[in-house]
């Protein structure tokens, strides 16, 4: 027999074992596809594949943890910008139906396209580009108002607070990147200030989220070049997190050598270590530290928390954090349009103990991160969503610029009791009692 042949049935041979191995392997896939048929050919009302698919996918993964999730394309997007903190638009956070009767600016972006126009919270938009928004779903609307950069919109605007004729406005759209890094008070011209108003010598930096641009907008603020600090308070309260790397940045700006965080994952001894960089601080070491968590820090603001607690930088305020010590691995599917967000390590702490909060864990177990003693507050549920109604009001730009000024109507301001304890002790610190 010629050579040829041989080799040519070798070949058919390999391919055949391969093709029997992968079918062994992914016998419940065709079971699923074959399921998927059934459905979509006899169920009484017909269905769409893609919605068979999509279903198919939230229940392969909704018994894994709570976090490992599917996403699919309709929220890729979104989800990715809130990572990426950019996006193309206009700039305008807005509420509207079903839940509101009106499409209402809740809030412009400072130096959007639609800020520089002049719109303002509590505008009430009522065309889309000569389409009525009454009725209009949120998310359509949302949909109309986005498009690519350097394409316009134009807008038929009520302005907040106005007995005027509507305004229409032509916006250019453009990128537009978000911040995360936020301060005390916003001012007049839209930038904020990082250091408390009642306590000027104290400097207070919020972190909303941990998005690609966190590290750098952080590291500009931590430089108090325009007004410098005595003492510093870290505040991450409701902040559920984001991405490690900028996590392991800014906690390389506090500490200058030593563990950040370990992740493990499935195999045994598969364990990788993130360290501190000398060269990396930029706070100075004389200035006292106090970060604040609530139930609602988790994951990388829990890393940040537990790195600077454990290595003795920063004491802890407020109240224990979620326990959300998990790694997910964000693998896109479907050429980049869709995604499986799939839980793959765990996170540690410097002190060797694990973040994550377990099914059946208890109060007394360790897991999260807990106030240092006394500077534990623990709120009641209606005091967080005060104190949450109290700080959204601040940071929305007002009509006139800065932040919005309290209603008439509005009930009185509750005091922040987290903050408060971290303040008082700041202030026992740097003034100690005679």
């Amino acid at each position: 027999m010629p050579l040829r042949n041989i080799l040519t049935i070798l070949i058919a041979a390999v391919v055949s074992l391969v093709c029997y191995q992968k079918a062994t392997h992914n016998r419940f896939g065709f079971i699923v596809s074959h399921a998927m048929g059934i459905i979509e050919n006899n169920y009484i009302e017909e269905v769409e594949p893609r919605t068979l698919f999509e279903n198919a996918m939230q229940g392969m993964v909704s018994e894994l943890d709570e976090y490992s999730d599917y996403i699919g394309p309709e929220h890729f997007q979104q989800f990715q910008q809130i990572i990426d903190q950019e996006f193309v638009g206009i700039g305008v956070v807005v509420e509207g139906p079903p839940e509101k009767d009106e499409l209402r600016v809740v809030n412009p972006v400072f130096d959007s396209p639609a800020y520089r126009a002049g719109m303002r919270a509590g505008d009430v938009i009522l065309e889309i580009d000569g389409v009525s928004t009454k009725s209009m779903d949120i998310n359509a609307a949302v949909k109309r108002m986005k498009g690519l950069p350097g394409t316009t919109v134009t807008l038929l605007v009520r302005h907040a607070g106005q007995d005027v004729q509507p305004q229409r406005m032509s916006i250019e759209r453009e990128l537009i990147r978000t911040k995360s890094v936020l301060g005390d008070r916003l001012c007049e011209d839209g930038r904020w200030t990082y250091y408390l108003e009642s306590e000027p010598g104290i400097g207070y930096v919020r972190i909303t989220s941990f998005g690609e641009y966190t590290a750098h907008e952080l590291g500009e603020v931590l430089q108090f070049q325009d007004h410098p600090v005595e003492a510093l308070i870290l505040d991450l309260r409701g902040n559920v997190g984001g991405l490690l790397k900028a996590a392991i940045e800014t906690s390389d700006m506090f500490i200058d050598g030593g563990v950040i965080v370990s992740m493990r994952g499935r195999t045994p001894g598969d364990e990788i270590v993130y360290t501190a960089k000398p060269e990396d601080t930029i706070v100075d070491p004389s200035i006292p530290v106090i970060v604040l968590v609530d139930r609602y820090s988790a994951s990388a603001s829990e890393i940040v928390a537990a790195c600077l607690q454990d290595h003795g930088r920063a004491l802890v305020a407020g109240q224990r954090s979620w326990g959300k010590g998990t790694v997910q691995n964000v693998i896109k599917l479907e050429h980049g349009t869709s995604a499986l967000k799939l839980t793959t390590a765990g996170y540690w702490r410097p002190s060797g103990h694990n973040i994550h909060r377990g099914k059946d864990a208890h109060d007394e177990d360790e897991w999260g991160v807990r106030p240092s003693p006394g500077l534990e507050v623990v709120l009641t549920d209606e005091q967080y969503g005060a104190l949450y109604e109290q700080r959204s009001a601040r940071d929305v730009l007002s009509e006139e610029g800065g932040a919005q000024t309290p209603a008439a109507d509005a009930p009185p301001s509750v005091p922040d009791l987290q903050l408060q304890r971290a303040v008082d002790y700041l202030k026992e610190k740097l003034v100690p009692a005679t």
